[in-house]
């Protein structure tokens, strides 16, 4: 499944994100390491909690091993202009978003994954969307899954376009298990 963020825009709850972080994309620079505060990855990890917090799951952890290995698909990605998921990923989940290169912030590309919400009712795996295809909310509900511990994201930059791969462990999106 492909999810484009140019083609969704980046919606409202994107733009309430961002708006309570008072970001631009001039300040969302992906090339931000960790290791400072307020970068890039950590701005990543407060939007994926801020959801999880919403509907009451248990915060996500950074983890730099599921970071380095989203970094070498997001490469992969992005020099063969591709948009796939990875076949080698273990047991880690993986969420993907593509949008116009320098344009969102990580709270917008995020968002993107969170404004699957409005599809989304809770429910059994894959019995999760209001519209009948779990694909609508998908990037949702490994986002919230509720038994996932830790997130690793990171963006490369195609020839016109960045993307944004998420790793989790556990993954989520389990036949037959309630998504929160």
């Amino acid at each position: 499944m492909k999810w484009f963020g140019v083609a969704l825009g980046a919606g409202f709850v994107a733009a309430v994100i961002a708006a309570a972080f008072g970001t631009t994309a001039a300040q969302a620079s992906p090339s931000e390491s960790f290791s400072r505060g307020g970068t890039f990855a950590q701005r990543l990890l407060t939007a994926h909690n801020l959801e999880r917090d919403r509907v009451g799951v248990p915060r996500l952890k950074w983890s730099a091993k599921l970071a380095g290995d989203a970094q070498a698909w997001a490469d992969n990605l992005a020099r063969t202009n591709r948009f796939e998921h990875s076949q080698n990923r273990g047991d880690a989940g993986e969420n993907l978003w593509m949008g116009s290169a320098e344009r969102y912030t990580a709270e917008q590309m995020i968002g993107g994954f969170v404004q699957e919400v409005r599809h989304f009712r809770p429910g059994q795996f894959p019995h999760v969307s209001m519209t009948g295809s779990w694909h609508d909310v998908g990037h949702y509900t490994q986002l919230v899954w509720r038994d996932t511990q830790q997130v690793g994201c990171a963006v490369a930059r195609g020839r016109a376009n960045d993307v944004l791969v998420c790793r989790y462990w556990p993954a989520g999106n389990v036949i037959g298990r309630p998504v929160l």
